[in-house]
């Protein structure tokens, strides 16, 4: 993007930080990409088995690891933001102490979850809806995918420091690394070795271990060795922890809480019938395509407001949310269109289950609200996490659980609706639109009077 003609044809508020938006949510929105890319080839592989149970129990058992592994991406997102007030800051302690910190917890966290496993797989596929032989398949890429644990919660942390520094290319490094190797993990295992849903899970595993040993090279090639020891005595500091873990935790809360939306969906077309799952499990898949791809750009919002924030730029702030919203329903757009006008083509290409690819186009028509919707929401959940303002995105997430998705999703199960099933989802996407849109204002508002008062100081 030429940055002499952002000049010419926008005003200096936008022009002035385009460039590096437009670097970042690059970077961003193509390592986002290859998370759920891969879930589409462990799709497609699964897909065009002849027995389509395994496509079927390894949807059903990503519902536990949605709640093991997509919640805690709050380790991402706070991390990030903690990172990039301290990078607006130039405040190179707190930098370290952001990753060292997250670090820890995280690590106490995937080991629990490994003393655990037996526990949650028995608790887990207990209140799960399906068949025997479903479950088996999916209990068999469970057993294989949870030692994976410690390497991918490290790599969300590690990700959200990249980010919140702007390390573009090791952001990249990561994705590529992890994502490429489990896509041909995937094949060898599934299609040549025929260990079919387990070699899926145990392919999820390894890679995440290689993105791992990425990371790492990374954090060593990139820090101040010299100023380790004086970060690592104030990693235990009692109010930095207490700050921190308030902001963990209300994150926390919004991934539960859509996590327990998406999880319910499933379950819900789990007991509606293999059939359903199926479809709507290949659905989900553009879904997931759709809302990673524009999460990046939610990520790159939410590491530049935290940037501003540090600077005391609070006139960039709007303007950047305006840019991202923007480029993000466009994105969206894009996903829903093609879906609905080519439906057998892209789901054609996930499974060769006619039946099932051919039933699938009759949805497609919620994707360009759910997809629309969850744009919005996303760059808005960006906004309000780089300012650490997580009271607000935790309730926002709550309500649009209770008052948004529950009713909907409770009408579906009654009528054995699966079109009542797929409003439920873009209710809740847009009722989180509209609750924390209606509080960007004061929280703005707010932050000009924080920054006014930090100057006078």
């Amino acid at each position: 993007m030429n940055s002499s003609l952002i000049s010419i044809s926008l005003p200096p508020r936008y022009s002035s930080f385009l460039p590096r938006f437009s670097k970042l949510a690059t970077v961003s929105i193509l390592s986002n990409m290859m998370v759920p890319l891969a879930g589409i080839f462990d799709t497609a592989f699964l897909g065009h088995l002849a027995d389509i149970r395994h496509l079927a129990g390894v949807i059903l058992a990503s519902i536990l690891f949605d709640y093991l592994y997509r919640i805690l991406k709050f380790f991402r997102n706070s991390t990030n933001a903690l990172t990039a007030q301290a990078s607006g800051k130039e405040n190179h302690q707190e930098i370290l102490l952001a990753v060292l910190r997250s670090g820890l917890v995280a690590i106490a966290i995937a080991l629990g979850i490994l003393i655990l496993q037996y526990p949650i797989q028995k608790f887990g596929f207990a209140i799960l809806s399906g068949s025997p032989e479903i479950e088996s398949f999916g209990i068999d890429y469970y057993n294989a995918r949870i030692w994976g644990a410690p390497a991918v919660l490290l790599n969300f942390v590690l990700i959200g420091w990249f980010l919140g520094r702007e390390m573009n290319s090791w952001v990249l490094a990561i994705s590529l690394v992890g994502n490429g190797s489990n896509v041909i993990m995937d094949y060898i295992m599934i299609n040549r070795w025929g260990w079919e849903s387990m070699g899926a899970g145990l392919a999820t595993c390894l890679s995440q271990y290689l993105a791992l040993l990425v990371a790492l090279v990374g954090v060593c090639l990139s820090i101040q060795w010299k100023e380790l020891p004086a970060a690592c005595k104030e990693v235990f500091d009692r109010e930095a922890l207490k700050s921190t873990v308030v902001l963990k935790g209300n994150i926390l809360t919004r991934y539960v809480a859509m996590i327990t939306a998406y999880s319910i969906f499933t379950n819900l077309s789990a007991a509606m019938g293999t059939e359903f799952i199926a479809k709507n499990g290949i659905i989900l898949q553009i879904v997931l395509l759709s809302q990673f791809t524009v999460n990046g750009i939610g990520l790159t919002t939410q590491t530049l407001i935290g940037n501003f924030r540090g600077k005391g730029q609070a006139e960039q702030m709007m303007p950047l949310l305006s840019v991202s919203i923007f480029s993000s329903l466009m994105i969206a757009s894009l996903f829903a269109a093609v879906s609905i006008f080519f439906p057998e083509t892209v789901f054609g290409l996930l499974t060769n289950h006619t039946s099932v690819s051919q039933s699938a186009g009759e949805y497609t028509i919620w994707l360009l609200p759910l997809l629309t919707c969850g744009a919005s929401a996303f760059m808005l959940e960006g906004y309000v996490i780089g300012l650490k303002e997580s009271t607000k995105l935790r309730n926002s997430a709550l309500f649009s659980l209770v008052f948004g998705f529950i009713p909907a999703a409770a009408a579906a199960w009654y009528f054995q609706s699966n079109h009542l099933l797929w409003l439920s989802l873009t209710l809740y996407m847009a009722t989180l639109v509209v609750s924390l849109g209606i509080q960007v204002p004061d929280i703005q508002h707010n932050q000009n009077l924080k920054l006014q008062t930090e100057v006078s100081k």
